[in-house]
């Protein structure tokens, strides 16, 4: 579904949850005969997709509105660079997806590679483009630590999009 400029996608398991309850209120209705439940049941099952796509929607329009302010201030910069000392920094590189996780999520996660090593870029909303293993990628972001206190750094990406 596009709303303006956003593309709105509700994950898989948002999905399944949505048909599963479809499914477990038709199921009451053909053995109960009580159509009255529909009163309620209708509404609460379209609040479990709608709730998701408005949350969906919200964070990819906030995201979209970041971008050009990270590609006025972000600066090139080569995967080796990028250590603790950087932590809060805008960046922007250039690399290879050698792996993407949790894309089913909406939450997915890469491993970027270039010529001088490889990083994880995560990020916490839907990408514009879809992105998968071997595809070039520019990738904007603040680097973060991995975990809240401790752990390596990381890009937390504002946008990752093909590079042709």
């Amino acid at each position: 579904m596009q709303i303006g400029d956003v593309k709105v996608r509700v994950t898989a398991v948002t999905m399944a949850v949505f048909l599963f309850f479809i499914v477990l209120i038709a199921v009451y209705i053909l053995t109960t005969g009580e159509i009255y439940t529909l009163y309620w049941a209708v509404p609460a099952a379209a609040m479990l997709i709608l709730i998701p796509m408005a949350l969906n929607y919200m964070s990819q329009s906030q995201y979209a509105s970041l971008v050009p302010m990270y590609e006025a201030e972000a600066k090139d910069t080569r995967i080796r660079e990028i250590n603790l000392n950087r932590l809060g920094e805008p960046v922007r590189i250039k690399g290879v997806v050698e792996r993407v996780y949790f894309q089913f999520l909406n939450r997915p996660q890469y491993l970027v590679a270039d010529r001088t090593g490889e990083i994880s870029v995560k990020m916490f909303t839907t990408p514009t483009e879809s992105v998968q293993n071997g595809d070039v990628v520019e990738v904007l972001g603040t680097v973060v630590k991995r975990y809240i206190m401790t752990g390596d750094a990381v890009i937390n990406c504002v946008s990752i999009r093909k590079v042709r």
